[in-house]
């Protein structure tokens, strides 16, 4: 079993300031204005917070659809969907340990930039969250384009390096809960 690795203190005060700027950059890229945005739920959960079946050995975040019904006075296929995105905090501390040209900070936009490009796809059905097999590959192929596009010119410390060094790998599963 995987071990809950948690961010410190002092990397939650990064990763919600990634988010932020990741939730600023996105939003722009696809000139939300803040209404729109509210319109895509999502949550962040970090490893402190998960379940054993939301670890992931290879991936920096694990995408969730959950639904749930606004209020108890909602009819039962009044379900609102919504995403969390749960961080897998061994693997990131862990990349950023590994590679001293990698920061927190610019890991953590390209993160949340990736997923939630993923949650703007799924709740403008651009694509269905349970694709499988090609559909799947070409999501992720999407999805590391956009996100790249997006990122490109980022002055972020470090961002070009972490676009080059992981422009083939797949960083995020998505799971139904």
């Amino acid at each position: 079993m995987l071990s809950n690795s948690p961010f410190a203190k002092e990397d939650l005060v990064t990763v919600g300031e990634a988010l932020h700027i990741a939730e600023d950059i996105t939003g722009d890229y696809y000139k939300f204005s803040l209404g729109q945005w509210k319109r895509h739920r999502y949550d962040v959960k970090t490893a402190s917070a998960l379940r054993p079946k939301d670890l992931r050995p290879n991936a920096f975040a694990l995408l969730s659809k959950c639904s749930r019904r606004g209020n108890r006075f909602d009819l039962p296929t009044r379900k609102r969907d919504f995403y969390l995105i749960c961080l897998q905090d061994r693997q990131i501390l862990r990349a950023v340990k590994r590679d001293r040209n990698v920061s927190l900070l610019s890991l953590m936009v390209y993160v949340f930039t990736h997923e939630l490009v993923h949650i703007v796809r799924f709740c403008n059905f651009y694509q269905r969250f349970d694709v499988k097999g090609i559909g799947k590959e070409e999501e992720e192929r999407i999805v590391h384009g956009t996100t790249f596009d997006i990122l490109k010119d980022s002055s972020l410390p470090s961002m070009n390096y972490i676009l080059d060094s992981y422009s083939g790998h797949r960083i995020c599963e998505m799971a139904l809960s």
